[in-house]
């Protein structure tokens, strides 16, 4: 991040943060309790598919939701526990070399797609840019031990799906660092809302707070920035995937470009944990190629409608187009490689 950040009114903030955090826990309450005890209330009331819609949506929150929370409580430690340039000394000076060591840090901590944007938006209030920022969030959910793990699990070694995955999220997740660190106007890469924050933050941070108070707070303000955007990504997940017909799928699957668009598109849209996401591309591995499985694991955890939505939050919408553009020319290209390879 640059040093221009807006310092927007501190008491207005901190008043409403209770309330909305209120209001969040409420809803999230809310939908555990629709997802115990819908099929008795809405069986008759709702049709085949909204009631698939909504399982579906309800599915995706609560899968993500453990792991924003513990995203978001990395990034209080990162931002208020871990001492200013205690990250920044072990970190190399050549912008490139540092970028290869954060697209690998993402192997020390066992989080999906989900929990990585609180802890990147943690990095950006430090002081790393978004070149930097981004190099991480793309690589750390790829190659996260419980990713490798799972990859591993489902596919082992064959037809190279965990190195290609691996190899294709690192150096998919350091081309785009080192595109964006070109660019000439870093602030225009984030949104005026997350500038405001990284104000709040540094205007809210005085000698007299108890790093236990400072704690509290800026796990208000991150929670209540990823949590609308992860119930709305989780809604609009479910309700496109009653709307994706598997038999058309299934009948274009063994095409070596349809099947690795098609699977592309499925990864935008399911929007699964990358740490599960293995063993549902598992169940597409005998009607369709390789090369088309590859491009869904790395797709997935980068850009799907979840994804995008919390993205969202500290993104300008130009970036996440220009991310998705990216990742999913580089996911087709590798999946044809893989076809041809293997």
């Amino acid at each position: 991040m640059t040093q221009t950040r807006p310092a927007p009114p501190r008491q207005r903030t901190r008043g409403r943060a209770a309330p909305w955090l209120v209001v969040g826990v409420a809803g999230v309450v809310a939908l555990f309790a629709i997802d115990a005890f819908a099929p008795a209330l809405f069986a008759d009331a709702l049709p085949t598919r909204a009631q698939d819609g909504l399982t579906l949506a309800i599915s995706v929150l609560i899968e993500s939701l453990p792991f924003v929370v513990l995203g978001v409580l990395l990034s209080v430690v990162v931002q208020v526990w871990v001492p200013p340039g205690m990250i920044e000394r072990w970190m190399p000076r050549r912008a490139w070399a540092r970028r290869a060591v954060l697209s690998l840090l993402g192997m020390l901590m066992p989080v999906c797609e989900c929990g990585n944007v609180p802890f990147a938006r943690g990095l950006m209030m430090r002081g790393f840019s978004v070149s930097d920022t981004l190099t991480f969030l793309v690589a750390a959910p790829i190659v996260n031990p419980i990713v490798i793990l799972t990859t591993h699990a489902a596919f082992g070694w064959s037809d190279g799906v965990l190195v290609a995955r691996l190899a294709g999220g690192f150096l998919v997740a350091n081309l785009l660092g080192w595109l964006y660190s070109r660019h000439p106007d870093p602030d225009a890469l984030v949104t005026d809302r997350f500038r405001q924050t990284c104000a709040l933050s540094l205007d809210g941070t005085s000698a007299s707070a108890t790093r236990t108070r400072r704690s509290l707070a800026q796990f208000v303000v991150e929670l209540r920035a990823v949590m609308p955007a992860l119930v709305i990504g989780s809604g609009i997940a479910g309700a496109v995937q009653v709307l994706v017909p598997r038999q058309t799928l299934l009948a274009i699957g063994s095409d070596p470009a349809l099947s690795i668009a098609t699977m592309i598109v499925l990864a935008m849209v399911v929007s699964i944990c990358s740490n599960v996401d293995a063993f549902f591309a598992l169940s597409f591995a005998s009607a369709f190629t390789p090369g088309s499985l590859v491009a869904f694991l790395l797709v997935g955890p980068i850009a799907d409608v979840k994804m995008l939505a919390l993205l969202r939050t500290t993104f300008s919408t130009r970036v996440l187009v220009g991310v998705t553009a990216i990742v999913v020319a580089a996911a087709f290209a590798l999946g044809t490689v893989v076809n041809l390879l293997v």
